[in-house]
């Protein structure tokens, strides 16, 4: 973090003149009767030199430049919706002078008549101020804004004062989320809360973060996914259920992974995946059509058409094609000699190499490699192996795949859908093959929860469920190239 400057010493010296003028540099509250928006839309078309008589206005807002040219002085003012010009005439106000001990990024309020000035820039003429804040370190250039990634993201308070693009993204991003949640309980849906601590993590394969809870003196897990609590409330009678909260994985940084991130999580009774498929692209196509008037985006130079029908892409199929594999990617024997002459070199970190590895994570970075990548979309690839989805129920017609599709767009999942394991045995048996896979070292492989599985005996319905990540989305819709142009304050490093 920056230190204490000269200009931040100024600031402290105009400060205490401040004060011993008898100004409260820290008031309670401002009333204000217009924001920068609301004043223009009531003034679109002021003369030149046009005066509108009657009421005054009030407006408030951050100073962002400061003009005084003796006896006259000129800012603008920055609120949340635009910036807004005001005048100040010494002969008119008594306390003129204490202007001279403003600064840029100090909070003041304004009361006055609106009127054009000769270049027909709206300006309210100030009949009266007030200081709401003062400002004791100066804003960055503004010449050059706030340009460097990581003190955007350190000091996301700064990034969205100088930069109002950074401030519109997490302002749609905002509208997205009421969206999904208008269009869930017009459907019937019921939002809910679950445990974010949770004693045993489940529901993804993925690494928890441990935390120890003093007073019952027990260690418990941020949670890494939602599904097993609102699969429980299936089981208890409720049959459409949401829930938008934040998961938690102690995994790697990229430009579309943070450790801390945003689910919309949903099950529906009576449903299968493909009814899911069939909500995931009116979803995404009318949320687009409501955020931007089209259903049409284009991200990072490509465009994308969320209109349905999205194109279907079978995972296994599209695997053997791309990979030049000439035989079923499950026959695991052939599959692991075919790895073995491909990809002879030991993982990162000593892992062995990919042949040698579980088929489940074979399968995984082979898709990795070849298919997904590849997808503009957005698509859908749909009915995954077995081996990678212990929570899917099994294909009707495909035996070794199970009912799963994921939506990707750009080289990135969007989601995660199925129709729900409901078989509480086989469910014991997939959760016993994925404790196997953790005692062979595996600490991204699924626990065997006890509890879940008593819910699972008393009869969970047919189900289908789904997992859309709201920070992948928010990038799509903002057109931002990493995931943290969309998290208000993406984990970092700190500072020492």
């Amino acid at each position: 973090m920056d230190q204490p400057t000269d200009q931040r010493d100024q600031r402290l010296r105009n400060l205490q003149a401040l004060v011993e003028r008898g100004i409260e540099p820290y008031p309670y509250s401002f009333e204000r009767t217009h924001t920068s928006a609301e004043l223009r839309a009531e003034h679109p078309s002021l003369a030149p030199g046009d005066r509108v008589d009657g009421d005054e206005v009030t407006v408030a807002g951050r100073v962002m430049l400061l003009r005084m040219l003796g006896k006259l002085t000129f800012a603008t003012l920055q609120d949340h919706a635009g910036r807004v010009q005001v005048s100040f005439e010494k002969a008119k106000l008594a306390d003129y002078n204490a202007l001279k001990k403003l600064d840029l990024g100090d909070w003041l309020e304004v009361t006055g008549q609106v009127y054009a000035t000769r270049t027909g820039e709206l300006t309210v003429d100030a009949r009266s101020f007030r200081l709401l804040a003062k400002a004791l370190r100066p804003l960055p250039s503004k010449h050059h804004g706030l340009q460097d990634k990581e003190l955007r993201y350190r000091q996301r308070y700064l990034d969205t004062i100088m930069n109002p693009e950074s401030r519109r993204t997490f302002e749609l991003r905002a509208h997205a989320i009421a969206y999904i949640r208008r269009y869930l309980d017009e459907r019937g849906f019921i939002e809910v809360e679950t445990p974010v601590l949770q004693a045993q993590p489940g529901g993804a394969e993925a690494r928890p973060f441990v935390t120890h809870h003093n007073a019952l003196d027990h260690d418990f897990y941020l949670r890494i996914s939602l599904e097993l609590y609102l699969k429980r409330l299936i089981v208890g009678g409720f049959e459409a259920v949401y829930e938008i909260g934040r998961n938690f994985r102690n995994e790697g940084i990229s430009f579309k992974h943070n450790p801390e991130y945003t689910m919309l999580e949903l099950y529906w009774a009576g449903k299968d995946y493909l009814d899911i498929l069939a909500l995931v692209e009116d979803l995404y196509a009318s949320l687009v059509r409501d955020l931007t008037g089209g259903t049409k985006l284009t991200y990072q130079g490509k465009e994308l058409d969320f209109t349905p029908p999205w194109p279907r892409i079978d995972y296994t199929g599209e695997l053997a094609a791309r990979a030049g594999i000439g035989f079923d990617v499950l026959d695991e024997e052939r599959l692991r000699a075919w790895v073995a002459e491909r990809f002879p070199e030991p993982g990162a970190g000593g892992e062995p190499p990919l042949a040698e590895r579980p088929f489940g994570q074979v399968l995984a970075k082979l898709y990795d490699v070849y298919v997904e990548p590849h997808i503009v979309g957005p698509a859908f690839v749909m009915d995954y192996p077995e081996v990678i989805s212990p929570l899917a129920k099994r294909h009707r017609t495909r035996p070794g795949l199970v009912e799963r599709f994921e939506p990707v767009a750009v080289g990135m999942e969007l989601g995660n859908a199925f129709s729900e394991l409901n078989d509480p045995l086989d469910q014991r048996r997939r959760f016993e093959l994925q404790e196997a896979l953790r005692a062979a070292g595996d600490e991204e492989a699924q626990r065997l929860d006890e509890d879940f599985l008593t819910a699972l005996e008393y009869g969970m319905p047919p189900t289908g469920g789904l997992g859309l990540g709201i920070d992948r989305l928010a990038m799509l819709l903002a057109d931002a190239p990493s995931i943290r142009d969309v998290i208000l304050f993406p984990l970092l490093r700190p500072q020492t």
